[in-house]
């Protein structure tokens, strides 16, 4: 069985190889080969050009499907599954968004929204994952002694990335029985960064102090540090869906692929403390 892995380069994809160490003939989708994983396959191409996605997906059984958050990921998404149909790829496994949905309050949720129905309706066997927050977003966050977040008080599922790549990579590695089936993936409990701070204290052994940042702060943050206006505003957007309590909530669905409970906000802090403080 021949898997492909897009996004390769990306947080949540580099977690999925890691996890899929040691299956053979796994393939990696690149726009350049020269900055592509060692280890794997490698097939150059991009997914906003479909003419180069041909020879990248012949062969391939199994596709890890992940856009990068942007106005034009339906279009990516939907050149991935068209190149998958010509190529007679059986099973699609596709990253999606948390509470992706018509009426998702965010724009990246919306989008995403299109591309699960899409993909659904394409005759080809699929799986859609969709991730809470991830504890990874919180890197860089702590300055001295605080930590800064644009959550408000809101509660968050929020999950380890690593927990997303063993997810992906069990669901990878035998799709037929997930197949037509949407998860949603959460950490084993709901914490606020207030409680946040609380754990890194216990961890660093040391008083963190929790200083929220308005949606608003944030998106101007965002656009001081040079990121693209169309991320700044839609993180905004989640900020303060998850201000409102948007977030809080946990599901089973890790424990019940992975058959063990998902990794806590203390495990994630205390394999993470260097990168947490900026």
């Amino acid at each position: 069985m021949s898997i492909l892995i897009t996004g390769a380069n990306g947080t949540v994809s580099s977690a999925v190889l890691r996890s899929l160490t040691g299956t053979p003939d796994v393939r990696v989708l690149v726009r350049d080969a020269a900055k592509a994983p060692s280890g794997v396959e490698v097939a150059v191409g991009d997914l906003d050009d479909p003419a180069t996605l041909d020879r990248a997906f012949e062969g391939v059984d199994t596709l890890w499907l992940l856009t990068a958050m942007g106005p034009q990921a339906p279009h990516a998404s939907m050149n991935a599954v068209w190149a998958a149909r010509k190529a007679g790829v059986s099973h699609v496994v596709r990253m999606s968004a948390i509470g992706a949905a018509h009426d998702a309050p965010t724009r990246n949720g919306r989008l995403h929204a299109l591309s699960d129905v899409e993909l659904a309706a394409s005759g080809l066997d699929w799986t859609v994952i969709r991730p809470a927050f991830f504890m990874q977003n919180l890197l860089g966050s702590v300055n001295g002694d605080t930590l800064y977040g644009g959550t408000g008080e809101g509660r968050l599922g929020m999950i380890d990335v690593r927990d997303i790549g063993d997810f992906a990579a069990a669901v990878l590695r035998d799709p037929a029985q997930h197949r037509g089936s949407t998860y949603t993936l959460t950490g084993p409990a709901s914490i606020s960064l207030r409680d946040a701070a609380a754990e890194l204290t216990r961890t660093y052994g040391t008083p963190i102090a929790y200083q929220p940042v308005t949606p608003d702060d944030v998106r101007r943050s965002m656009l001081d540090a040079g990121l693209p206006s169309w991320i700044a505003a839609v993180t905004q957007e989640y900020m303060t869906a998850y201000s409102a309590g948007w977030g809080d909530y946990t599901t089973p669905d890790f424990e019940k692929v992975v058959g063990r409970p998902a990794r806590s906000f203390a495990d994630f802090a205390r394999d993470h403390a260097a990168q947490l403080r900026a």
